[in-house]
C-alpha cells in the first residue's frame, strides 16, 4: 500500500489566490481515480525557502491518496499538468509505503 502526499500553494507567486474551484477539481479528479482523497484545507501548511538572501514563504494545503499500486508515469503526467494549472515551476508529490494495522 502506498501514501502519496502533493502541496498545492494557496497563491500565485505574485500573491493571488487560486479559485477555489481549482482545489475541488484535483479533489474530484483524485477521488475519481483513487476512490477517495483527504484533503488538508483549513489549516494550510507554511513553506520556507531561501533564495540567496531572502527568505519565501508559501502558504499551502495538502491532499493525500493511498492506492495499492505507485503508477509513477501517472503521477509524473499528473505534478507536469498541476505545475502548469498553478502556475508553479515545480510541485511537490512523494509516496511512502505504508501497513495498514
Amino acid at each position: 500500500m502506498h501514501l502519496i502526499r502533493l502541496l498545492l500553494p494557496l497563491r500565485d507567486n505574485n500573491k493571488q489566490e487560486f479559485p477555489t474551484a481549482y482545489f475541488l477539481k484535483v479533489r474530484e479528479e483524485l477521488t475519481n481515480r483513487f476512490g477517495g482523497v483527504t484533503a488538508f484545507v483549513r489549516s494550510p501548511a507554511v513553506g520556507l525557502w531561501k533564495d540567496v538572501n531572502k527568505v519565501s514563504r508559501d502558504d499551502m494545503v495538502m491532499f493525500e491518496v493511498m492506492s495499492n499500486q505507485l503508477d509513477k508515469e501517472w503521477w509524473s503526467n499528473y505534478r507536469t499538468q498541476l505545475q502548469k494549472e498553478f502556475r508553479q515551476e515545480e510541485l511537490l508529490i512523494w509516496a511512502s509505503d505504508v501497513t495498514k494495522l
